[in-house]
């Protein structure tokens, strides 16, 4: 059983495995993960292959939105490096899906096209301290001054902010009983007056830093700093909620399968290579039913995420699909990593192998983008399951 892609689509993903044959051997990748950094110079190569591009309209410099194409290299970065896909996302996703969807004219002429030649980078400012799913709760608060608003707060889990170029801000920009009423979407550049940013090492995912924010009377333009301007004022929910979002929820089960596929490739080669007992450990049924196992739950995950990206490219209310997507594809990878961790024995768990990162790697999918529970709590409203 396979998925059946579009021509184009395959020629993109052979594409991203040749240039990052080159540019990204598993070498410099562990090299990454020792050293805690990636530059953002990595993400070239793929905007040379005009990659970036295909997250833009044709209007404001791009290709074309191609969701599929999108995701197609999430994947194939991921299988990678996580963190090369993270330089991707926060390009792609982050920058240019969002400023396309709720940008303002202005925002997107100015943004797109340098989106597109992949030369600015987003890190998203939505969690704080204090504040986790529970969104509508954030504290981080801006005050309009006539055409000036002026940032004060804290966030919390900004991934790159200490590299990229803007932090999409989610901020209280009213009263805070109106919870989801009054909340403002602000594009914050990473080197304006007035912020701090601090990084917290963390056991994987290792090479973008994920931050603490800190906005000290951080004075920025109005029109062009709130995403949709007037417009968007006092209305960031609807835009958290907008067009981008279901695309947003399935970068994560992308990454999944991306990662999920090195584990089985890695475990798959080494089983044919190792001899125990006078014989390749492939040949042991203990081991054969580990890879079957994997390579299954695998092409599982694989059909859910065709499915769901067919919908969101097609236009197609998918809000369950996806979150069952992000549910599925999430904790089903870490189980096929976690099983083909086992095929490697000792050497899964020693570093030498990029099976040992990749299992650490994937104990945060589950959380990224929306936890399980949370996935599991809107898929039971969006169902519409009694309480009572």
């Amino acid at each position: 059983m396979t998925v059946k892609e579009p021509e184009h689509i395959t020629m993109i993903r052979d594409s991203v495995r040749r240039v990052l044959n080159d540019c990204a051997p598993l070498e410099k990748v562990a090299q990454w993960d020792r050293d805690d950094f990636i530059s953002r110079d990595m993400l070239k190569p793929v905007s040379d292959l005009g990659l970036c591009a295909v997250a833009v309209p044709e209007e404001y410099g791009g290709l074309g939105v191609d969701v599929r194409a999108v995701l197609v290299v999430i994947e194939e970065l991921s299988r990678r490096s996580p963190m090369l896909a993270g330089l991707y996302i926060a390009n792609a996703i982050y920058g240019s899906f969002n400023i396309s969807a709720s940008g303002t004219e202005q925002q997107k002429r100015f943004f797109l096209p340098k989106l597109a030649a992949g030369e600015v980078l987003f890190s998203y400012g939505l969690s704080e301290p204090n504040v986790g799913a529970d969104l509508a709760s954030v504290q981080t608060r801006a005050e309009r001054r006539g055409d000036r608003v002026i940032v004060n707060g804290a966030k919390r889990w900004c991934s790159g902010a200490d590299h990229n170029d803007y932090i999409y801000c989610l901020v209280r920009s009213g009263p805070a009983e109106a919870r989801r009423n009054n909340l403002s979407l602000v594009l914050v550049p990473t080197r304006a007056e007035g912020i701090t940013i601090t990084s917290t090492r963390t056991m994987g995912m290792r090479g973008i830093a994920t931050c603490d924010v800190t906005f000290d009377d951080v004075d920025l333009p109005f029109e062009e700093s709130v995403v949709g301007g007037e417009a968007g004022w006092n209305h960031a929910w609807a835009l958290l909620a907008g067009p981008a979002l279901e695309a947003e929820k399935i970068q994560v089960p992308a990454m999944a399968v991306g990662m999920a596929e090195a584990a089985v490739d890695e475990a798959w080669e080494y089983a044919q290579q190792r001899k125990q007992f006078g014989a390749r450990i492939c040949a042991h049924q203990s081991v054969r039913h580990l890879l079957v196992d994997a390579r299954t739950k695998l092409m599982a995950c694989r059909l859910m995420l065709d499915h769901c990206v067919e919908m969101v490219a097609s236009g197609q209310p998918s809000a369950i699909d996806t979150s069952m997507a992000k549910l599925f594809i999430s904790e089903t990878a870490r189980e096929i990593i976690l099983e083909c961790q086992r095929v490697l024995g000792a050497y899964g768990y020693a570093e030498g192998f990029q099976m040992e990162r990749l299992v650490r790697d994937v104990l945060v999918l589950p959380i990224w983008g929306g936890s399980s529970a949370i996935q599991k709590n809107n898929l039971a409203a969006l169902m519409r399951l009694p309480r009572d």
